[in-house]
């Protein structure tokens, strides 16, 4: 069937891997140094990995291609997860030799040395200046218009990443509105509501920040939902703290 999928310029392609893990379904791999849609049919055609390539290598064209394999996909999803469940269980057991207790990872105590970080002084007496420009910001709270949104650049973030990422607002929240929630505390699927907003305002960029734990994985998924529910092309992208306040993606 004639469909849109993605097309990767390997002459611009730098083999970054950011499209890899940009791509929600799987699609790209990275093959000999360069990005490779590796299955037609794990493409949908969103373009997940295109504002995430650095170098522009990414595009979208229409030609024969497989249709896209929805429970393929799924099944994939379900692998993957799994492995990056595993592996995030091995880091923070080998990373953090304070964890205590068992169960859900984002709810195990652990604590981390920050005597051994020293603060210049040129930190110390730099003012701190919040980069908030809107109100409400918890998700079940905001409006789904106001005039804030227009023309905005949108953050979507799960509340404890200002916590654990020292420049959150100067590195994120700065010239975006932001919006705020915990799917595993506030238990609202926040889909719709943001799948309105992007819909019915002049949205111009997505970004989406999440903790490492699991159950952060909920706001991602209903956030790239909302993108897809809103029936627009805007750019977008994922960013995942540590616990302990890194930046992984």
């Amino acid at each position: 069937m004639i469909r849109q999928v993605i097309e990767i310029d390997e002459e611009k392609c730098n083999g970054c891997g950011i499209c890899a893990n940009a791509c929600h379904e799987g699609a790209i791999a990275i093959i000999n140094g360069k990005a490779k849609l590796v299955r037609d049919g794990f493409c949908d055609g969103f373009g997940d990995c295109l504002p995430a390539c650095p170098t522009g290598a990414i595009s979208f064209v229409e030609r024969e291609a497989a249709e896209y394999d929805e429970s393929a996909v799924m099944e994939n999803k379900r692998r993957m997860e799994m492995e990056q469940l595993q592996n995030a269980a091995q880091h923070q057991a080998e990373a953090n030799a304070h964890v205590h207790g068992s169960g859900c990872p984002g709810t195990a105590a652990r604590s981390f040395d920050r005597e051994s970080v020293p603060m210049a002084e040129a930190d110390i007496a730099a003012p701190v200046v919040s980069q908030l420009t809107n109100w409400p910001v918890q998700i079940k709270l905001a409006p789904t218009h106001a005039p804030y949104f227009d023309s905005a650049n949108l953050l979507i973030a799960a509340d404890c990443c200002a916590y654990s990422y020292a420049s959150f607002h100067k590195d994120f929240m700065r010239n975006k509105v932001t919006l705020i929630g915990c799917p595993k505390l506030d238990s609202i699927d926040y889909s719709e509501k943001l799948a309105q907003i992007i819909r019915d305002n002049d949205i111009k960029s997505v970004t989406i920040t999440r903790m490492e734990v699991p159950c952060c994985g909920g706001l991602e998924r209903m956030a790239t939902e909302a993108l897809k529910a809103s029936g627009k092309f805007i750019p977008w992208q994922v960013v995942t703290f540590s616990l302990d306040g890194r930046i992984l993606d």
